[in-house]
């Protein structure tokens, strides 16, 4: 019995770090100076969420991705293949959550 419990455990385990790997990846093109940004940042913050954010208005290659997704407007935030236009926090709470997070 000891043993069998012994396994499980150090199976469940192993297989939280791979779960926690399986989480959609959040990305968010801004610009420094957009308020509403700002809030997303401080969101992502506060909740511990790892995301990648990238300046329309410095990185060429940034910019030509958000000109390829039709984008008007910052922030655009992805969580995955979600996208959200503008900020809301609880609509990126349930994002997030739809997302494992």
């Amino acid at each position: 019995m000891k043993t069998a419990l012994a396994a499980l455990l150090l199976s469940l385990a192993f297989a939280l770090p791979a779960q926690a790997e399986d989480k959609a990846a959040v990305k968010m093109y801004a610009t420094s100076w957009c308020p509403y940004c700002a809030k997303a940042r401080a969101y992502f913050a506060r909740r511990g969420i790892a995301y990648v954010e990238v300046d329309i208005e410095k990185s060429r290659e940034g910019r030509a991705e958000y000109d390829k997704l039709g984008a008007r407007g910052v922030p655009v935030i992805l969580v995955g293949a979600q996208r959200m236009n503008g900020f809301s926090e609880a609509r990126l709470s349930q994002l997030l959550s739809e997302a494992g997070y």
